[in-house]
């Protein structure tokens, strides 16, 4: 138990760049009190005692605005930076050198019994704001941006964001822990997609305007057969004017790509 304490009490200095000595780190970091509250709780707990155990984790809560239910597993070296908010449930579990900011939740999704809150592996980073909601099992070296939902099991060594969350990084990319400004935002990335793939078509149809009725596209003409047997838009010998030009393929498959992961991120 005393290893674990010094580990929690380290890791502070190595994760937090304003952590200066260990005084203040002692007595100003709400994270850190938290923490060892809940392992005299949790201690308790496994003992079977009916009162007590919930009582400090109250009290925890009254002091540094971090409510972990003292049936909550944590392993050691785990940094709650900040930590306003952050509720970890019953039966979460959560793995050694996890970082966890303020406002994450680990909780459940309704009021069946076992099992209902997540199980984080190592190195699981959370952002501020993060809901993780059910039985779900997140992978070592994840890290889920600020403000995501996550509904679902996410692999290891991804990275997830959004509401819902959806994969943005899977396994051999990996960023600081600490560099929350390079998150991507896939959703962004999915609309300019899609907004260049409309810009495309528009100048397309422009570019047939000036010879309109009697050119249009191949995908229309194919179907649209005239009475002499010839395709609207086509000439004699069968080619299709120069006015209309096939769009960038490169292109093209860049943007399915694109949307594609984008879809894909979503099932986790």
């Amino acid at each position: 138990m005393l290893s674990i304490l010094l580990a929690d009490f380290r890791i502070i200095f190595e994760r937090d760049p304003a952590a200066r000595n260990w005084l203040e780190v002692l007595f100003c970091y709400p994270g850190l009190q938290a923490l060892l509250m809940h392992r005299f709780a949790h201690w308790l707990y496994r003992l079977g005692l009916p009162f007590t155990p919930r009582f400090i984790s109250h009290l925890a809560r009254f002091f540094t605005g971090i409510e972990i239910h003292p049936g909550a597993q944590i392993g050691q070296s785990v940094f709650i930076d900040h930590g306003m908010g952050v509720v970890i449930g019953e039966t979460a579990i959560v793995g050694d050198y996890a970082l966890i900011y303020q406002g994450v939740t680990l909780g459940g999704t309704g009021k069946e019994c076992g099992k209902r809150h997540p199980t984080l592996g190592e190195n699981v980073v959370v952002g501020a704001g993060a809901k993780v909601l059910g039985n779900l099992l997140i992978g070592n070296n994840v890290r889920i941006g600020a403000g995501s939902v996550v509904l679902r099991d996410v692999p290891s060594d991804c990275t997830v964001v959004g509401v819902p969350g959806r994969i943005v990084y899977r396994s051999g990319e990996r960023v600081d822990p600490l560099e929350h400004g390079s998150l991507p935002d896939s959703e962004a990335r999915v609309i300019r997609a899609l907004v260049d793939r409309i810009e495309t078509l528009e100048h397309q149809v422009q570019s047939l305007q000036p010879v309109q009725p009697r050119v249009l596209a191949p995908a229309i003409a194919a179907v649209s057969i005239s009475s002499n047997g010839l395709a609207n838009g086509a000439t004699s010998n069968g080619n299709v004017p120069s006015a209309w030009t096939a769009p960038n393929a490169a292109n093209c498959r860049i943007r399915d790509r694109i949307i594609e992961e984008f879809l894909d991120g979503s099932g986790i």
